[in-house]
């Protein structure tokens, strides 16, 4: 390692170190479980990470690189996990359907709800992060979504259902 003119660390490319390699000391300090869970949560509230709130308490600055974080809604989240797990079951259940030759047409008012879900998951993301959807990366209208093209059936005997796509599938012909 050499030092430049300027006493500013340099790799041996000549670029100029991370901020983070330039930190090199540390400082420890013993706490109790309910005073890290303390200073953990002081942390938190203050959209820190926990070193940056350290670094702040210790010499009144962050660091240049350290960046508020919002704090995230913990119950929006379950919320949220919840829901994409009910429309990935769903999206999944309407393309097993759809390749063992179900005609889209039966499945588009579900395509339009699985968006409608979507769109709806995706705002509870942005919410629970405390920001504001970026409207280029919004969900088409529901209007926009029409029948594709009809798939072939297959060749092959009559296909049974999965579980839980009765209510996808077609009432048998006679």
């Amino acid at each position: 390692m050499r030092l430049s003119d300027s006493g500013s660390e340099h790799s041996p490319s000549g670029r100029r170190k991370s901020e983070r390699r330039q930190r090199t000391a540390t400082i420890y300090a013993r706490v109790t479980p309910d005073e890290k869970s303390a200073f953990l949560a002081r942390a938190d509230r203050a959209g820190m990470a926990a070193a940056a709130f350290a670094r702040a308490a210790l010499i009144g600055e962050a660091g240049p690189r350290a960046q508020r974080r919002v704090p995230a809604d913990s119950a929006a989240l379950r919320q949220i996990l919840g829901h994409l797990g009910k429309t990935g079951s769903n999206l999944n259940q309407i393309a097993r359907y759809l390749h063992t030759g179900g005609e889209a047409e039966t499945v588009l008012p579900d395509l339009r709800e699985a968006l409608a879900d979507f769109a709806h998951i995706r705002s509870l993301i942005y919410g629970a992060l405390g920001k504001e959807p970026d409207s280029a990366l919004a969900a088409p209208p529901l209007a926009s979504i029409s029948a594709p093209a009809p798939i072939p059936a297959p060749a092959a005997p009559e296909a049974v259902p999965p579980a839980g796509l009765s209510k996808f599938m077609p009432p048998p012909k006679p």
